[in-house]
């Protein structure tokens, strides 16, 4: 079970082994969910007035922006901007885990409540996603700027990357797009770790005794709270990106404008004006696939790590007390 538990596996790991879990289980799901993930950017970033009637743009659906990108800019498109999104994951999912194991643990031994409920995880969660995002967003802007970037390639690589953004925009312009980030990431990943609990103790009758994890229960459960709680804070994730890209004039190769935002009400105001209300809605389609995908994955991954760990730590005792023993 994910979370401080004093009858369960986990109990016995440590911050810095959850955040090598976190690490790996993110390092895996970022090379797996990447292309959805360049697909959503795409249609984020994409600014044209929504009609039922008419697509407008050049993205119109997943399997025609799909082919489209791969027509255009070849299969290696959809893991553009993969190293720094790899540096965002595992930087990501270390920070996450390891802060919300701690905080559970906290609660558990400081408080009355049990670490184990919802709601702990919702709080835990949404403030351990805080953490790592702050630490994490400049690796998301970069990550961003590499997705939205044309074939005639302004960065050629991370290191230009940071050096002509530094020299050009500042080095505040790592950390746009932060104030929606952080609205949005609390609840999200809240509801995230909020619903795993939930689902994960529904499907328990179904999970066989002593399979604390790496199992079905935590993919199926965390591709449920992944959905939900990406629908729920969806636009945030809209105006983030837009804020990142804001001035990056590559991006008119794709999407034929950008715009520049003095602040987050000033970049809702232009989406509503021009976009229309469904406009902050735009790539919830390919989002909603990486969020039940990214997810489902991560919870799986880190509870099958956590277990792998627990099974060496297991045989590396058993071990060491079988030569004990001998030695008498």
């Amino acid at each position: 079970m994910v979370g401080y538990d004093p009858g369960a596996l986990c109990a016995a790991f440590s911050p810095e082994e959850a955040a090598l879990a976190g690490s790996a289980a993110g390092m895996v799901t970022r090379a797996l969910i990447s292309p959805f993930d360049v697909l959503k950017i795409r249609f984020q970033l994409q600014i044209e007035r929504l009609s039922s009637r008419r697509p407008e743009g050049k993205y119109q659906g997943l399997f025609q922006a799909s082919w489209c990108i791969y027509s255009e800019e070849g299969l290696s498109a959809f893991w553009k901007g993969h190293v720094p999104a790899q540096l965002l994951s595992i930087c990501f999912g270390a920070v996450q885990f390891a802060s919300f194991e701690l905080m559970t643990e906290v609660v558990h031994k400081s408080t009355l409540y049990d670490s184990q409920t919802a709601g702990v995880h919702f709080m835990c969660g949404g403030l351990a996603a805080c953490s790592a995002t702050v630490v994490c967003q400049p690796l998301d802007t970069l990550r961003t700027r590499f997705a939205a970037q044309g074939e005639t390639k302004v960065y050629r690589n991370l290191r230009h990357a940071v050096s002509t953004m530094c020299r050009s925009e500042g080095v505040l312009t790592f950390y746009r797009g932060l104030s929606p980030t952080l609205m949005a990431v609390f609840p999200y990943a809240g509801l995230q770790f909020f619903f795993y609990n939930v689902f994960k103790k529904l499907l328990a009758p179904q999970a066989k005794a002593g399979n604390s994890g790496g199992d079905l229960r935590s993919l199926v459960s965390g591709s449920g709270a992944g959905i939900i709680s990406k629908t729920m804070t969806y636009p945030f994730d809209l105006f983030k990106k837009r804020l990142q890209v804001g001035g990056f004039e590559a991006a008119r190769v794709h999407f034929g404008q950008v715009r520049s935002y003095r602040g987050l009400v000033d970049c809702m105001v232009q989406i509503a004006k021009e976009e229309g209300v469904r406009g902050f809605f735009k790539g919830l389609s390919p989002s909603l696939v990486k969020a039940a995908l990214s997810t489902g994955f991560t919870f799986f991954w880190y509870e099958f790590f956590l277990n792998a760990m627990h099974n060496l730590k297991e045989r590396q005792r058993t071990n060491g007390l079988t030569r004990d023993l001998g030695e008498r």
